[in-house]
């Protein structure tokens, strides 16, 4: 058994640190912001609560950090009160958020400053799969690092993909939502280009389903459209246009042109300017909808 620490309980975060605690059987010790859901994570699961980041990390085998951006990031870790500063010498720090491989570097320095590692590991599958231990794990880092901290992804995975150097896992995961949200952009307006023409959201499906455009990520886009399921993707468009962003800042570091990216930015962004950050990404086909005057797709 490790002693482990989770920063981070939202909606990806908190089943992550449950599979860690029932499955791994691990002593677990939690901090989030919200208090309350901290509380509420310690009455489920047992373990222990810490009122800062750096009380969770302390002694801690195995730190993790599930959180929103960069600068949440950054602050969760190297802030006032954050974990780094209670990393003891040997322990490892691994991140979950979806994040950009430039904080993913930054972190690596400082913990190795402080004798630690950092491998990233940012996770996919979505909160089925953080409820259900079935995620996707990317994980970057050196050999050693990822070999230890391979038995604490366990427990929340499906899959585990090795992506190469501190960084990669980041920069994986930033290129798997680019296509997802590339995927999304592309299907909102196809469906206001087919509702101005006069096809139903019913006939275009009809088409595509068991297509070439047809995969998993269209079924869960369309069972928003058909059957108005809040539920049936519950990706943000702000985090959305988060991720593409960061995927922007990235591809300019290499020197690689990212026009599709620019375009599909802007249809994040229009929603996200317009008071839709907090809708679902299936959900930007009524927006789209809405800014050419059409109906919602029916």
């Amino acid at each position: 058994m490790s002693k482990v620490a989770f920063i981070g309980l939202g909606v990806m975060g908190y089943p992550m640190a449950g599979h860690i605690r029932r499955k791994g059987g691990h002593d677990v010790t939690v901090f989030n912001r919200t208090l309350g859901k901290a509380q509420a994570w310690v009455a489920e699961f047992g373990g222990h609560l810490a009122p800062t980041p750096q009380d969770a990390a302390r002694d801690a085998d195995f730190v993790l950090s599930c959180v929103g951006h960069d600068d949440d990031l950054r602050s969760v870790a190297m802030g006032d009160h954050g974990a780094f500063l209670g990393l003891k010498r040997g322990a490892i720090f691994i991140d979950n958020t979806t994040a950009s491989a430039t904080v993913a570097h930054e972190l690596h320095a400082a913990a190795a400053d402080r004798g630690a590692h950092f491998p990233d590991a940012p996770v996919s599958g979505g909160q089925a799969g953080a409820v259900n231990g079935k995620l996707t794990v990317m994980v970057g880092g050196d050999e050693a690092a990822v070999k230890r901290a391979r038995p604490i992804l366990e427990a929340f995975a499906g899959r585990i993909v090795t992506t190469g150097p501190v960084g990669a896992g980041h920069a994986m995961k930033l290129l798997n939502n680019f296509l997802s949200m590339g995927y999304a952009a592309l299907y909102a307006e196809a469906l206001m280009i087919g509702a101005k023409a006069g096809l139903s959201a019913e006939v275009f499906d009809s088409v595509i389903r068991g297509g070439r455009m047809d995969c998993p990520f269209y079924r869960t886009f369309f069972k928003y459209v058909l059957e108005r399921d809040r539920d049936a993707h519950r990706f943000t468009i702000a985090n959305a246009h988060k991720d593409v962003t960061y995927l922007a800042g990235f591809a300019e570091t290499l020197g690689v042109a990212n026009p599709l990216g620019a375009a599909v930015r802007n249809s994040f962004a229009l929603a996200v300017g317009a008071g839709h950050g907090d809708g679902y990404v299936p959900m930007l086909s009524d927006y789209v909808a809405q800014w050419n005057g059409l109906p919602a797709p029916e």
